[in-house]
């Protein structure tokens, strides 16, 4: 992945590769949230079994995505008492969403700079 604007500019990038960047996720959190998509609600452990992973490392994906806004749990009981954890992706369209929300954030921040860099530069 590139590590600057313009080398971002200049290579192929892919959606996953600006989704990573923008929201902060490692390749197995775009893994993770492809899987949810594809196969529904599941349990950590599910999960983990399909990413070929253990479930721990699949947690610690599902607790990314959770953070980002892209997973959350839900509560199921269990019929002998008890209850267990569902995660469940958000739709892409959300994902999509997101995304140019936070970009539109970062380039008015970015503008903002911008706009006083002149100053900044001479003030020091």
């Amino acid at each position: 992945m590139a590590s600057s604007i313009p080398e971002m500019l200049r290579a192929d990038c892919k959606c996953e590769d600006m989704a990573k960047c923008v929201l902060g996720l490692k390749e197995l959190d775009i893994n993770t949230y492809k899987t949810l998509l594809e196969h529904g609600a599941m349990t950590a452990e599910r999960l983990g079994e399909l990413l070929g992973r253990e479930r721990s490392t699949a947690y610690r994906s599902l607790q990314n995505l959770i953070s980002a806004g892209l997973v959350y749990r839900e509560t199921r009981s269990i019929s002998i008492g008890g209850y267990y954890y569902e995660y469940v992706a958000i739709e892409p369209v959300m994902v999509k969403e997101m995304i140019r929300k936070t970009i539109d954030q970062w380039y008015h921040k970015m503008n903002d700079l911008i706009e006083n860099f002149d100053k900044e530069l001479l003030a020091q």
